[in-house]
């Protein structure tokens, strides 16, 4: 009698890395991992109705991509680079090796979510499985409903009902090792064809100098902070003069890391002893980004329209001047000011500081709050589609949950409570390095002999204020009233 002889299929998978670039905690990864042979690519989708990155996203996808590559070669396969319309990029990749299976995490995002189903409709109809996982978030906002089934609005009765639903699952390592190449080599383009470094001029120093993009960075990072700066976090968090912050939020936006790590990790910090009001403090900063998203989700135009109908007629200033001494940190508000020359120099500005500078925007300069979302999507390593626009839709009233109306934030005496010896503005502002901290301020109030004796011109090395805080905060209050009624 002859024996029987089956033969397998080989299985043949490819993962689609978009907002997920790491190994570990890797949701849809994981499940490549496990076919016989794999390809892995990323695309810089350049499809209808989607948003271009800005150039500091663009600087930190280059060396995120490289690192990616890097592990994924230590591993035994490699990355494959993209550029086009995702929704004819990915099926012809996935009919020209031959997969049988297409994995990708899920976004929130309303044109990125379309275009995944049309994809995923066109894969389906090859005959090719599509496995759509959740590895941005903690929970999936499409689950995360109030009580009567509807979006929640606000922030503190989301996260409540957050934290007392099931916690979230425990982070998975990366694989050991992946399948063998399942792809042809001559069909990548390079990293530097995808997401070019900035040349002529090379404005990318101060970015090198701060950051270390990639899954290792994001878990150097975390590390530093669990080691050196969660034992300040509540008390300290607010100051930009102290390292009192994790630096993650652009590991995050990359998915260099995953929010499933940073949750466990903080609570097996809590396990050893740190103090939990420093834990709960920074795990609630984790779940702003998570409601931020939870947002973006049910309302995709976030970014683009009011959140608050009646904000439609809100009357703006247009004023060309004002925006681009904004943009520059040439206010004459020494806190705003650093705060936007952090920005460009590092790409990045502490929270505190956001704030103060998103409602001197809107509130003093009365500018809608849309150019600066988008100013802080091209200067911002982690901008993110979901907290930039919920963030400044809060600060200009306009938000779910937004901050009231008649909150301007005074930028003299918040620079006063929060930079208090004026270490924040002289590393920042080095014009003004040379004066004390009872003058840095307000340079505008200092005696002559003062400023002269710091090196200090004002209208020249530094200045003048562009507007009167006190007529601009009852310009503000009176435009804003009118429009609450």
């Amino acid at each position: 009698m002859r024996a029987v002889v089956y033969f397998r299929r080989m299985s043949i998978a490819l993962h689609w890395f978009r907002n997920d670039l790491r190994l570990a905690d890797n949701a849809a990864l994981s499940e490549t991992a496990r076919a016989d042979r794999a390809a892995f690519v990323f695309v810089v989708e350049e499809n209808e109705g989607f948003r271009p990155r800005g150039g500091a996203s663009r600087w930190w996808l280059h060396h995120s991509l490289e690192a990616l590559s890097r592990e994924i070669a230590a591993k035994g396969n490699r990355l494959i680079l993209l550029r086009g319309d995702s929704e004819t990029l990915i099926p012809a990749l996935a009919a020209r090796i031959g997969a049988c299976q297409v994995t990708f995490n899920r976004r929130t995002g309303g044109v990125e979510r379309e275009a995944d189903a049309r994809i995923t409709a066109k894969l389906e109809a090859a005959g090719i499985k599509v496995l759509a996982r959740n590895g941005a978030l903690l929970h999936d906002p499409a689950r995360h409903a109030t009580g009567s089934g509807t979006p929640f609005r606000v922030f503190t009765p989301f996260w409540r009902a957050f934290t007392a639903g099931p916690a979230p699952e425990a982070a998975s390592p990366p694989p050991a090792t992946l399948p063998p190449d399942a792809a042809v080599q001559e069909i990548s383009l390079g990293t530097e064809d995808i997401a070019p470094l900035p040349r002529n001029p090379d404005w990318a120093a101060g970015l090198r100098a701060t950051w270390q993009p990639g899954e290792a960075g994001a878990a150097h990072r975390l590390e530093a902070f669990i080691e050196h700066g969660l034992h300040l976090y509540a008390g300290n968090r607010e100051r930009p003069d102290l390292p009192a912050t994790s630096m993650l939020s652009p590991h995050l936006a990359f998915g260099e890391i995953s929010p499933r790590q940073i949750w466990h990790r903080a609570m097996i910090a809590r396990e050893a002893g740190a103090n939990t009001g420093d834990v709960e403090k920074f795990l609630a900063e984790i779940g702003w980004r998570e409601f931020s998203h939870h947002l973006l989700f049910h309302f995709p135009d976030l970014a683009r329209r009011n959140f608050q109908p009646k904000f439609d007629a809100f009357p703006w200033q247009r004023n060309e001047a004002l925006l681009t001494a904004w943009q520059k940190g040439e206010t004459g508000y020494p806190l705003v000011d650093a705060g936007m020359r952090q920005l460009w120099r590092t790409g990045t500005m502490h929270n505190r500081v956001r704030m103060v500078v998103a409602s001197f925007l809107v509130k003093h300069l009365r500018i809608d709050w849309r150019e600066g979302e988008n100013w802080f999507w091209d200067t911002l390593c982690d901008a993110d589609p979901a907290s930039n626009p919920a963030s400044w839709q809060w600060v200009a009233g306009s938000g779910a949950d937004a901050a009231p109306y008649f909150r301007v934030f005074n930028p003299i005496s918040q620079g006063e409570k929060f930079d208090p010896d004026g270490t924040y503005i002289r590393e920042n502002i080095p014009e003004l390095a040379a004066l004390p901290a009872g003058a840095i301020h307000r340079p505008w109030e200092a005696p002559p002999l003062l400023l002269a004796g710091a090196g200090v011109k004002l209208g020249e090395t530094y200045p003048r204020p562009v507007v009167s805080h006190e007529a601009a905060r009852e310009k503000a209050l009176a435009a804003f009233a009118a429009l609450s009624g």
